[in-house]
């Protein structure tokens, strides 16, 4: 996961927003995005952290703005990995995306159990 985000953080910030957003949005369509704002405005960092705050919102994880932000603008590629190791700790194959998950669920599949807490650091 790690050199896959040094390499391609599109991806897996692709990843993340179309599970955060439980598939209205899809990994190709919010990658692309957060590529053209990193190319020609280099604020995709902006983008990026509002995922973060959706993600914390949705778990009820205690949200710290200026850290947050901070992180993403610090190691936007650390902060993308935390995310993405949050959901699978939360029972998502990122890699499969919404609907993958979704059908993994529906055709019995046990997802992992709920984990409290999470994004502490």
């Amino acid at each position: 996961m790690g050199c896959l985000t040094f390499w391609c953080p599109c991806i897996t910030f692709g990843r993340i927003a179309e599970i955060v957003d439980k598939g209205s949005s899809s990994c190709g369509v919010s990658g692309t995005l957060y590529t053209l704002l990193m190319c020609f405005t280099g604020f995709h960092w902006i983008y990026s952290c509002t995922y973060r705050s959706k993600l914390k919102a949705q778990y009820a994880i205690p949200e710290n703005c200026c850290g947050d932000c901070c992180t993403h603008i610090c190691c936007e590629c650390c902060a993308l990995c935390q995310e993405y190791r949050e959901l699978g700790q939360r029972g998502y194959n990122v890699a499969l995306g919404w609907h993958g998950n979704m059908e993994r669920q529906n055709t019995g599949m046990a997802m992992p159990p709920q984990v409290p807490g999470g994004m502490m650091r």
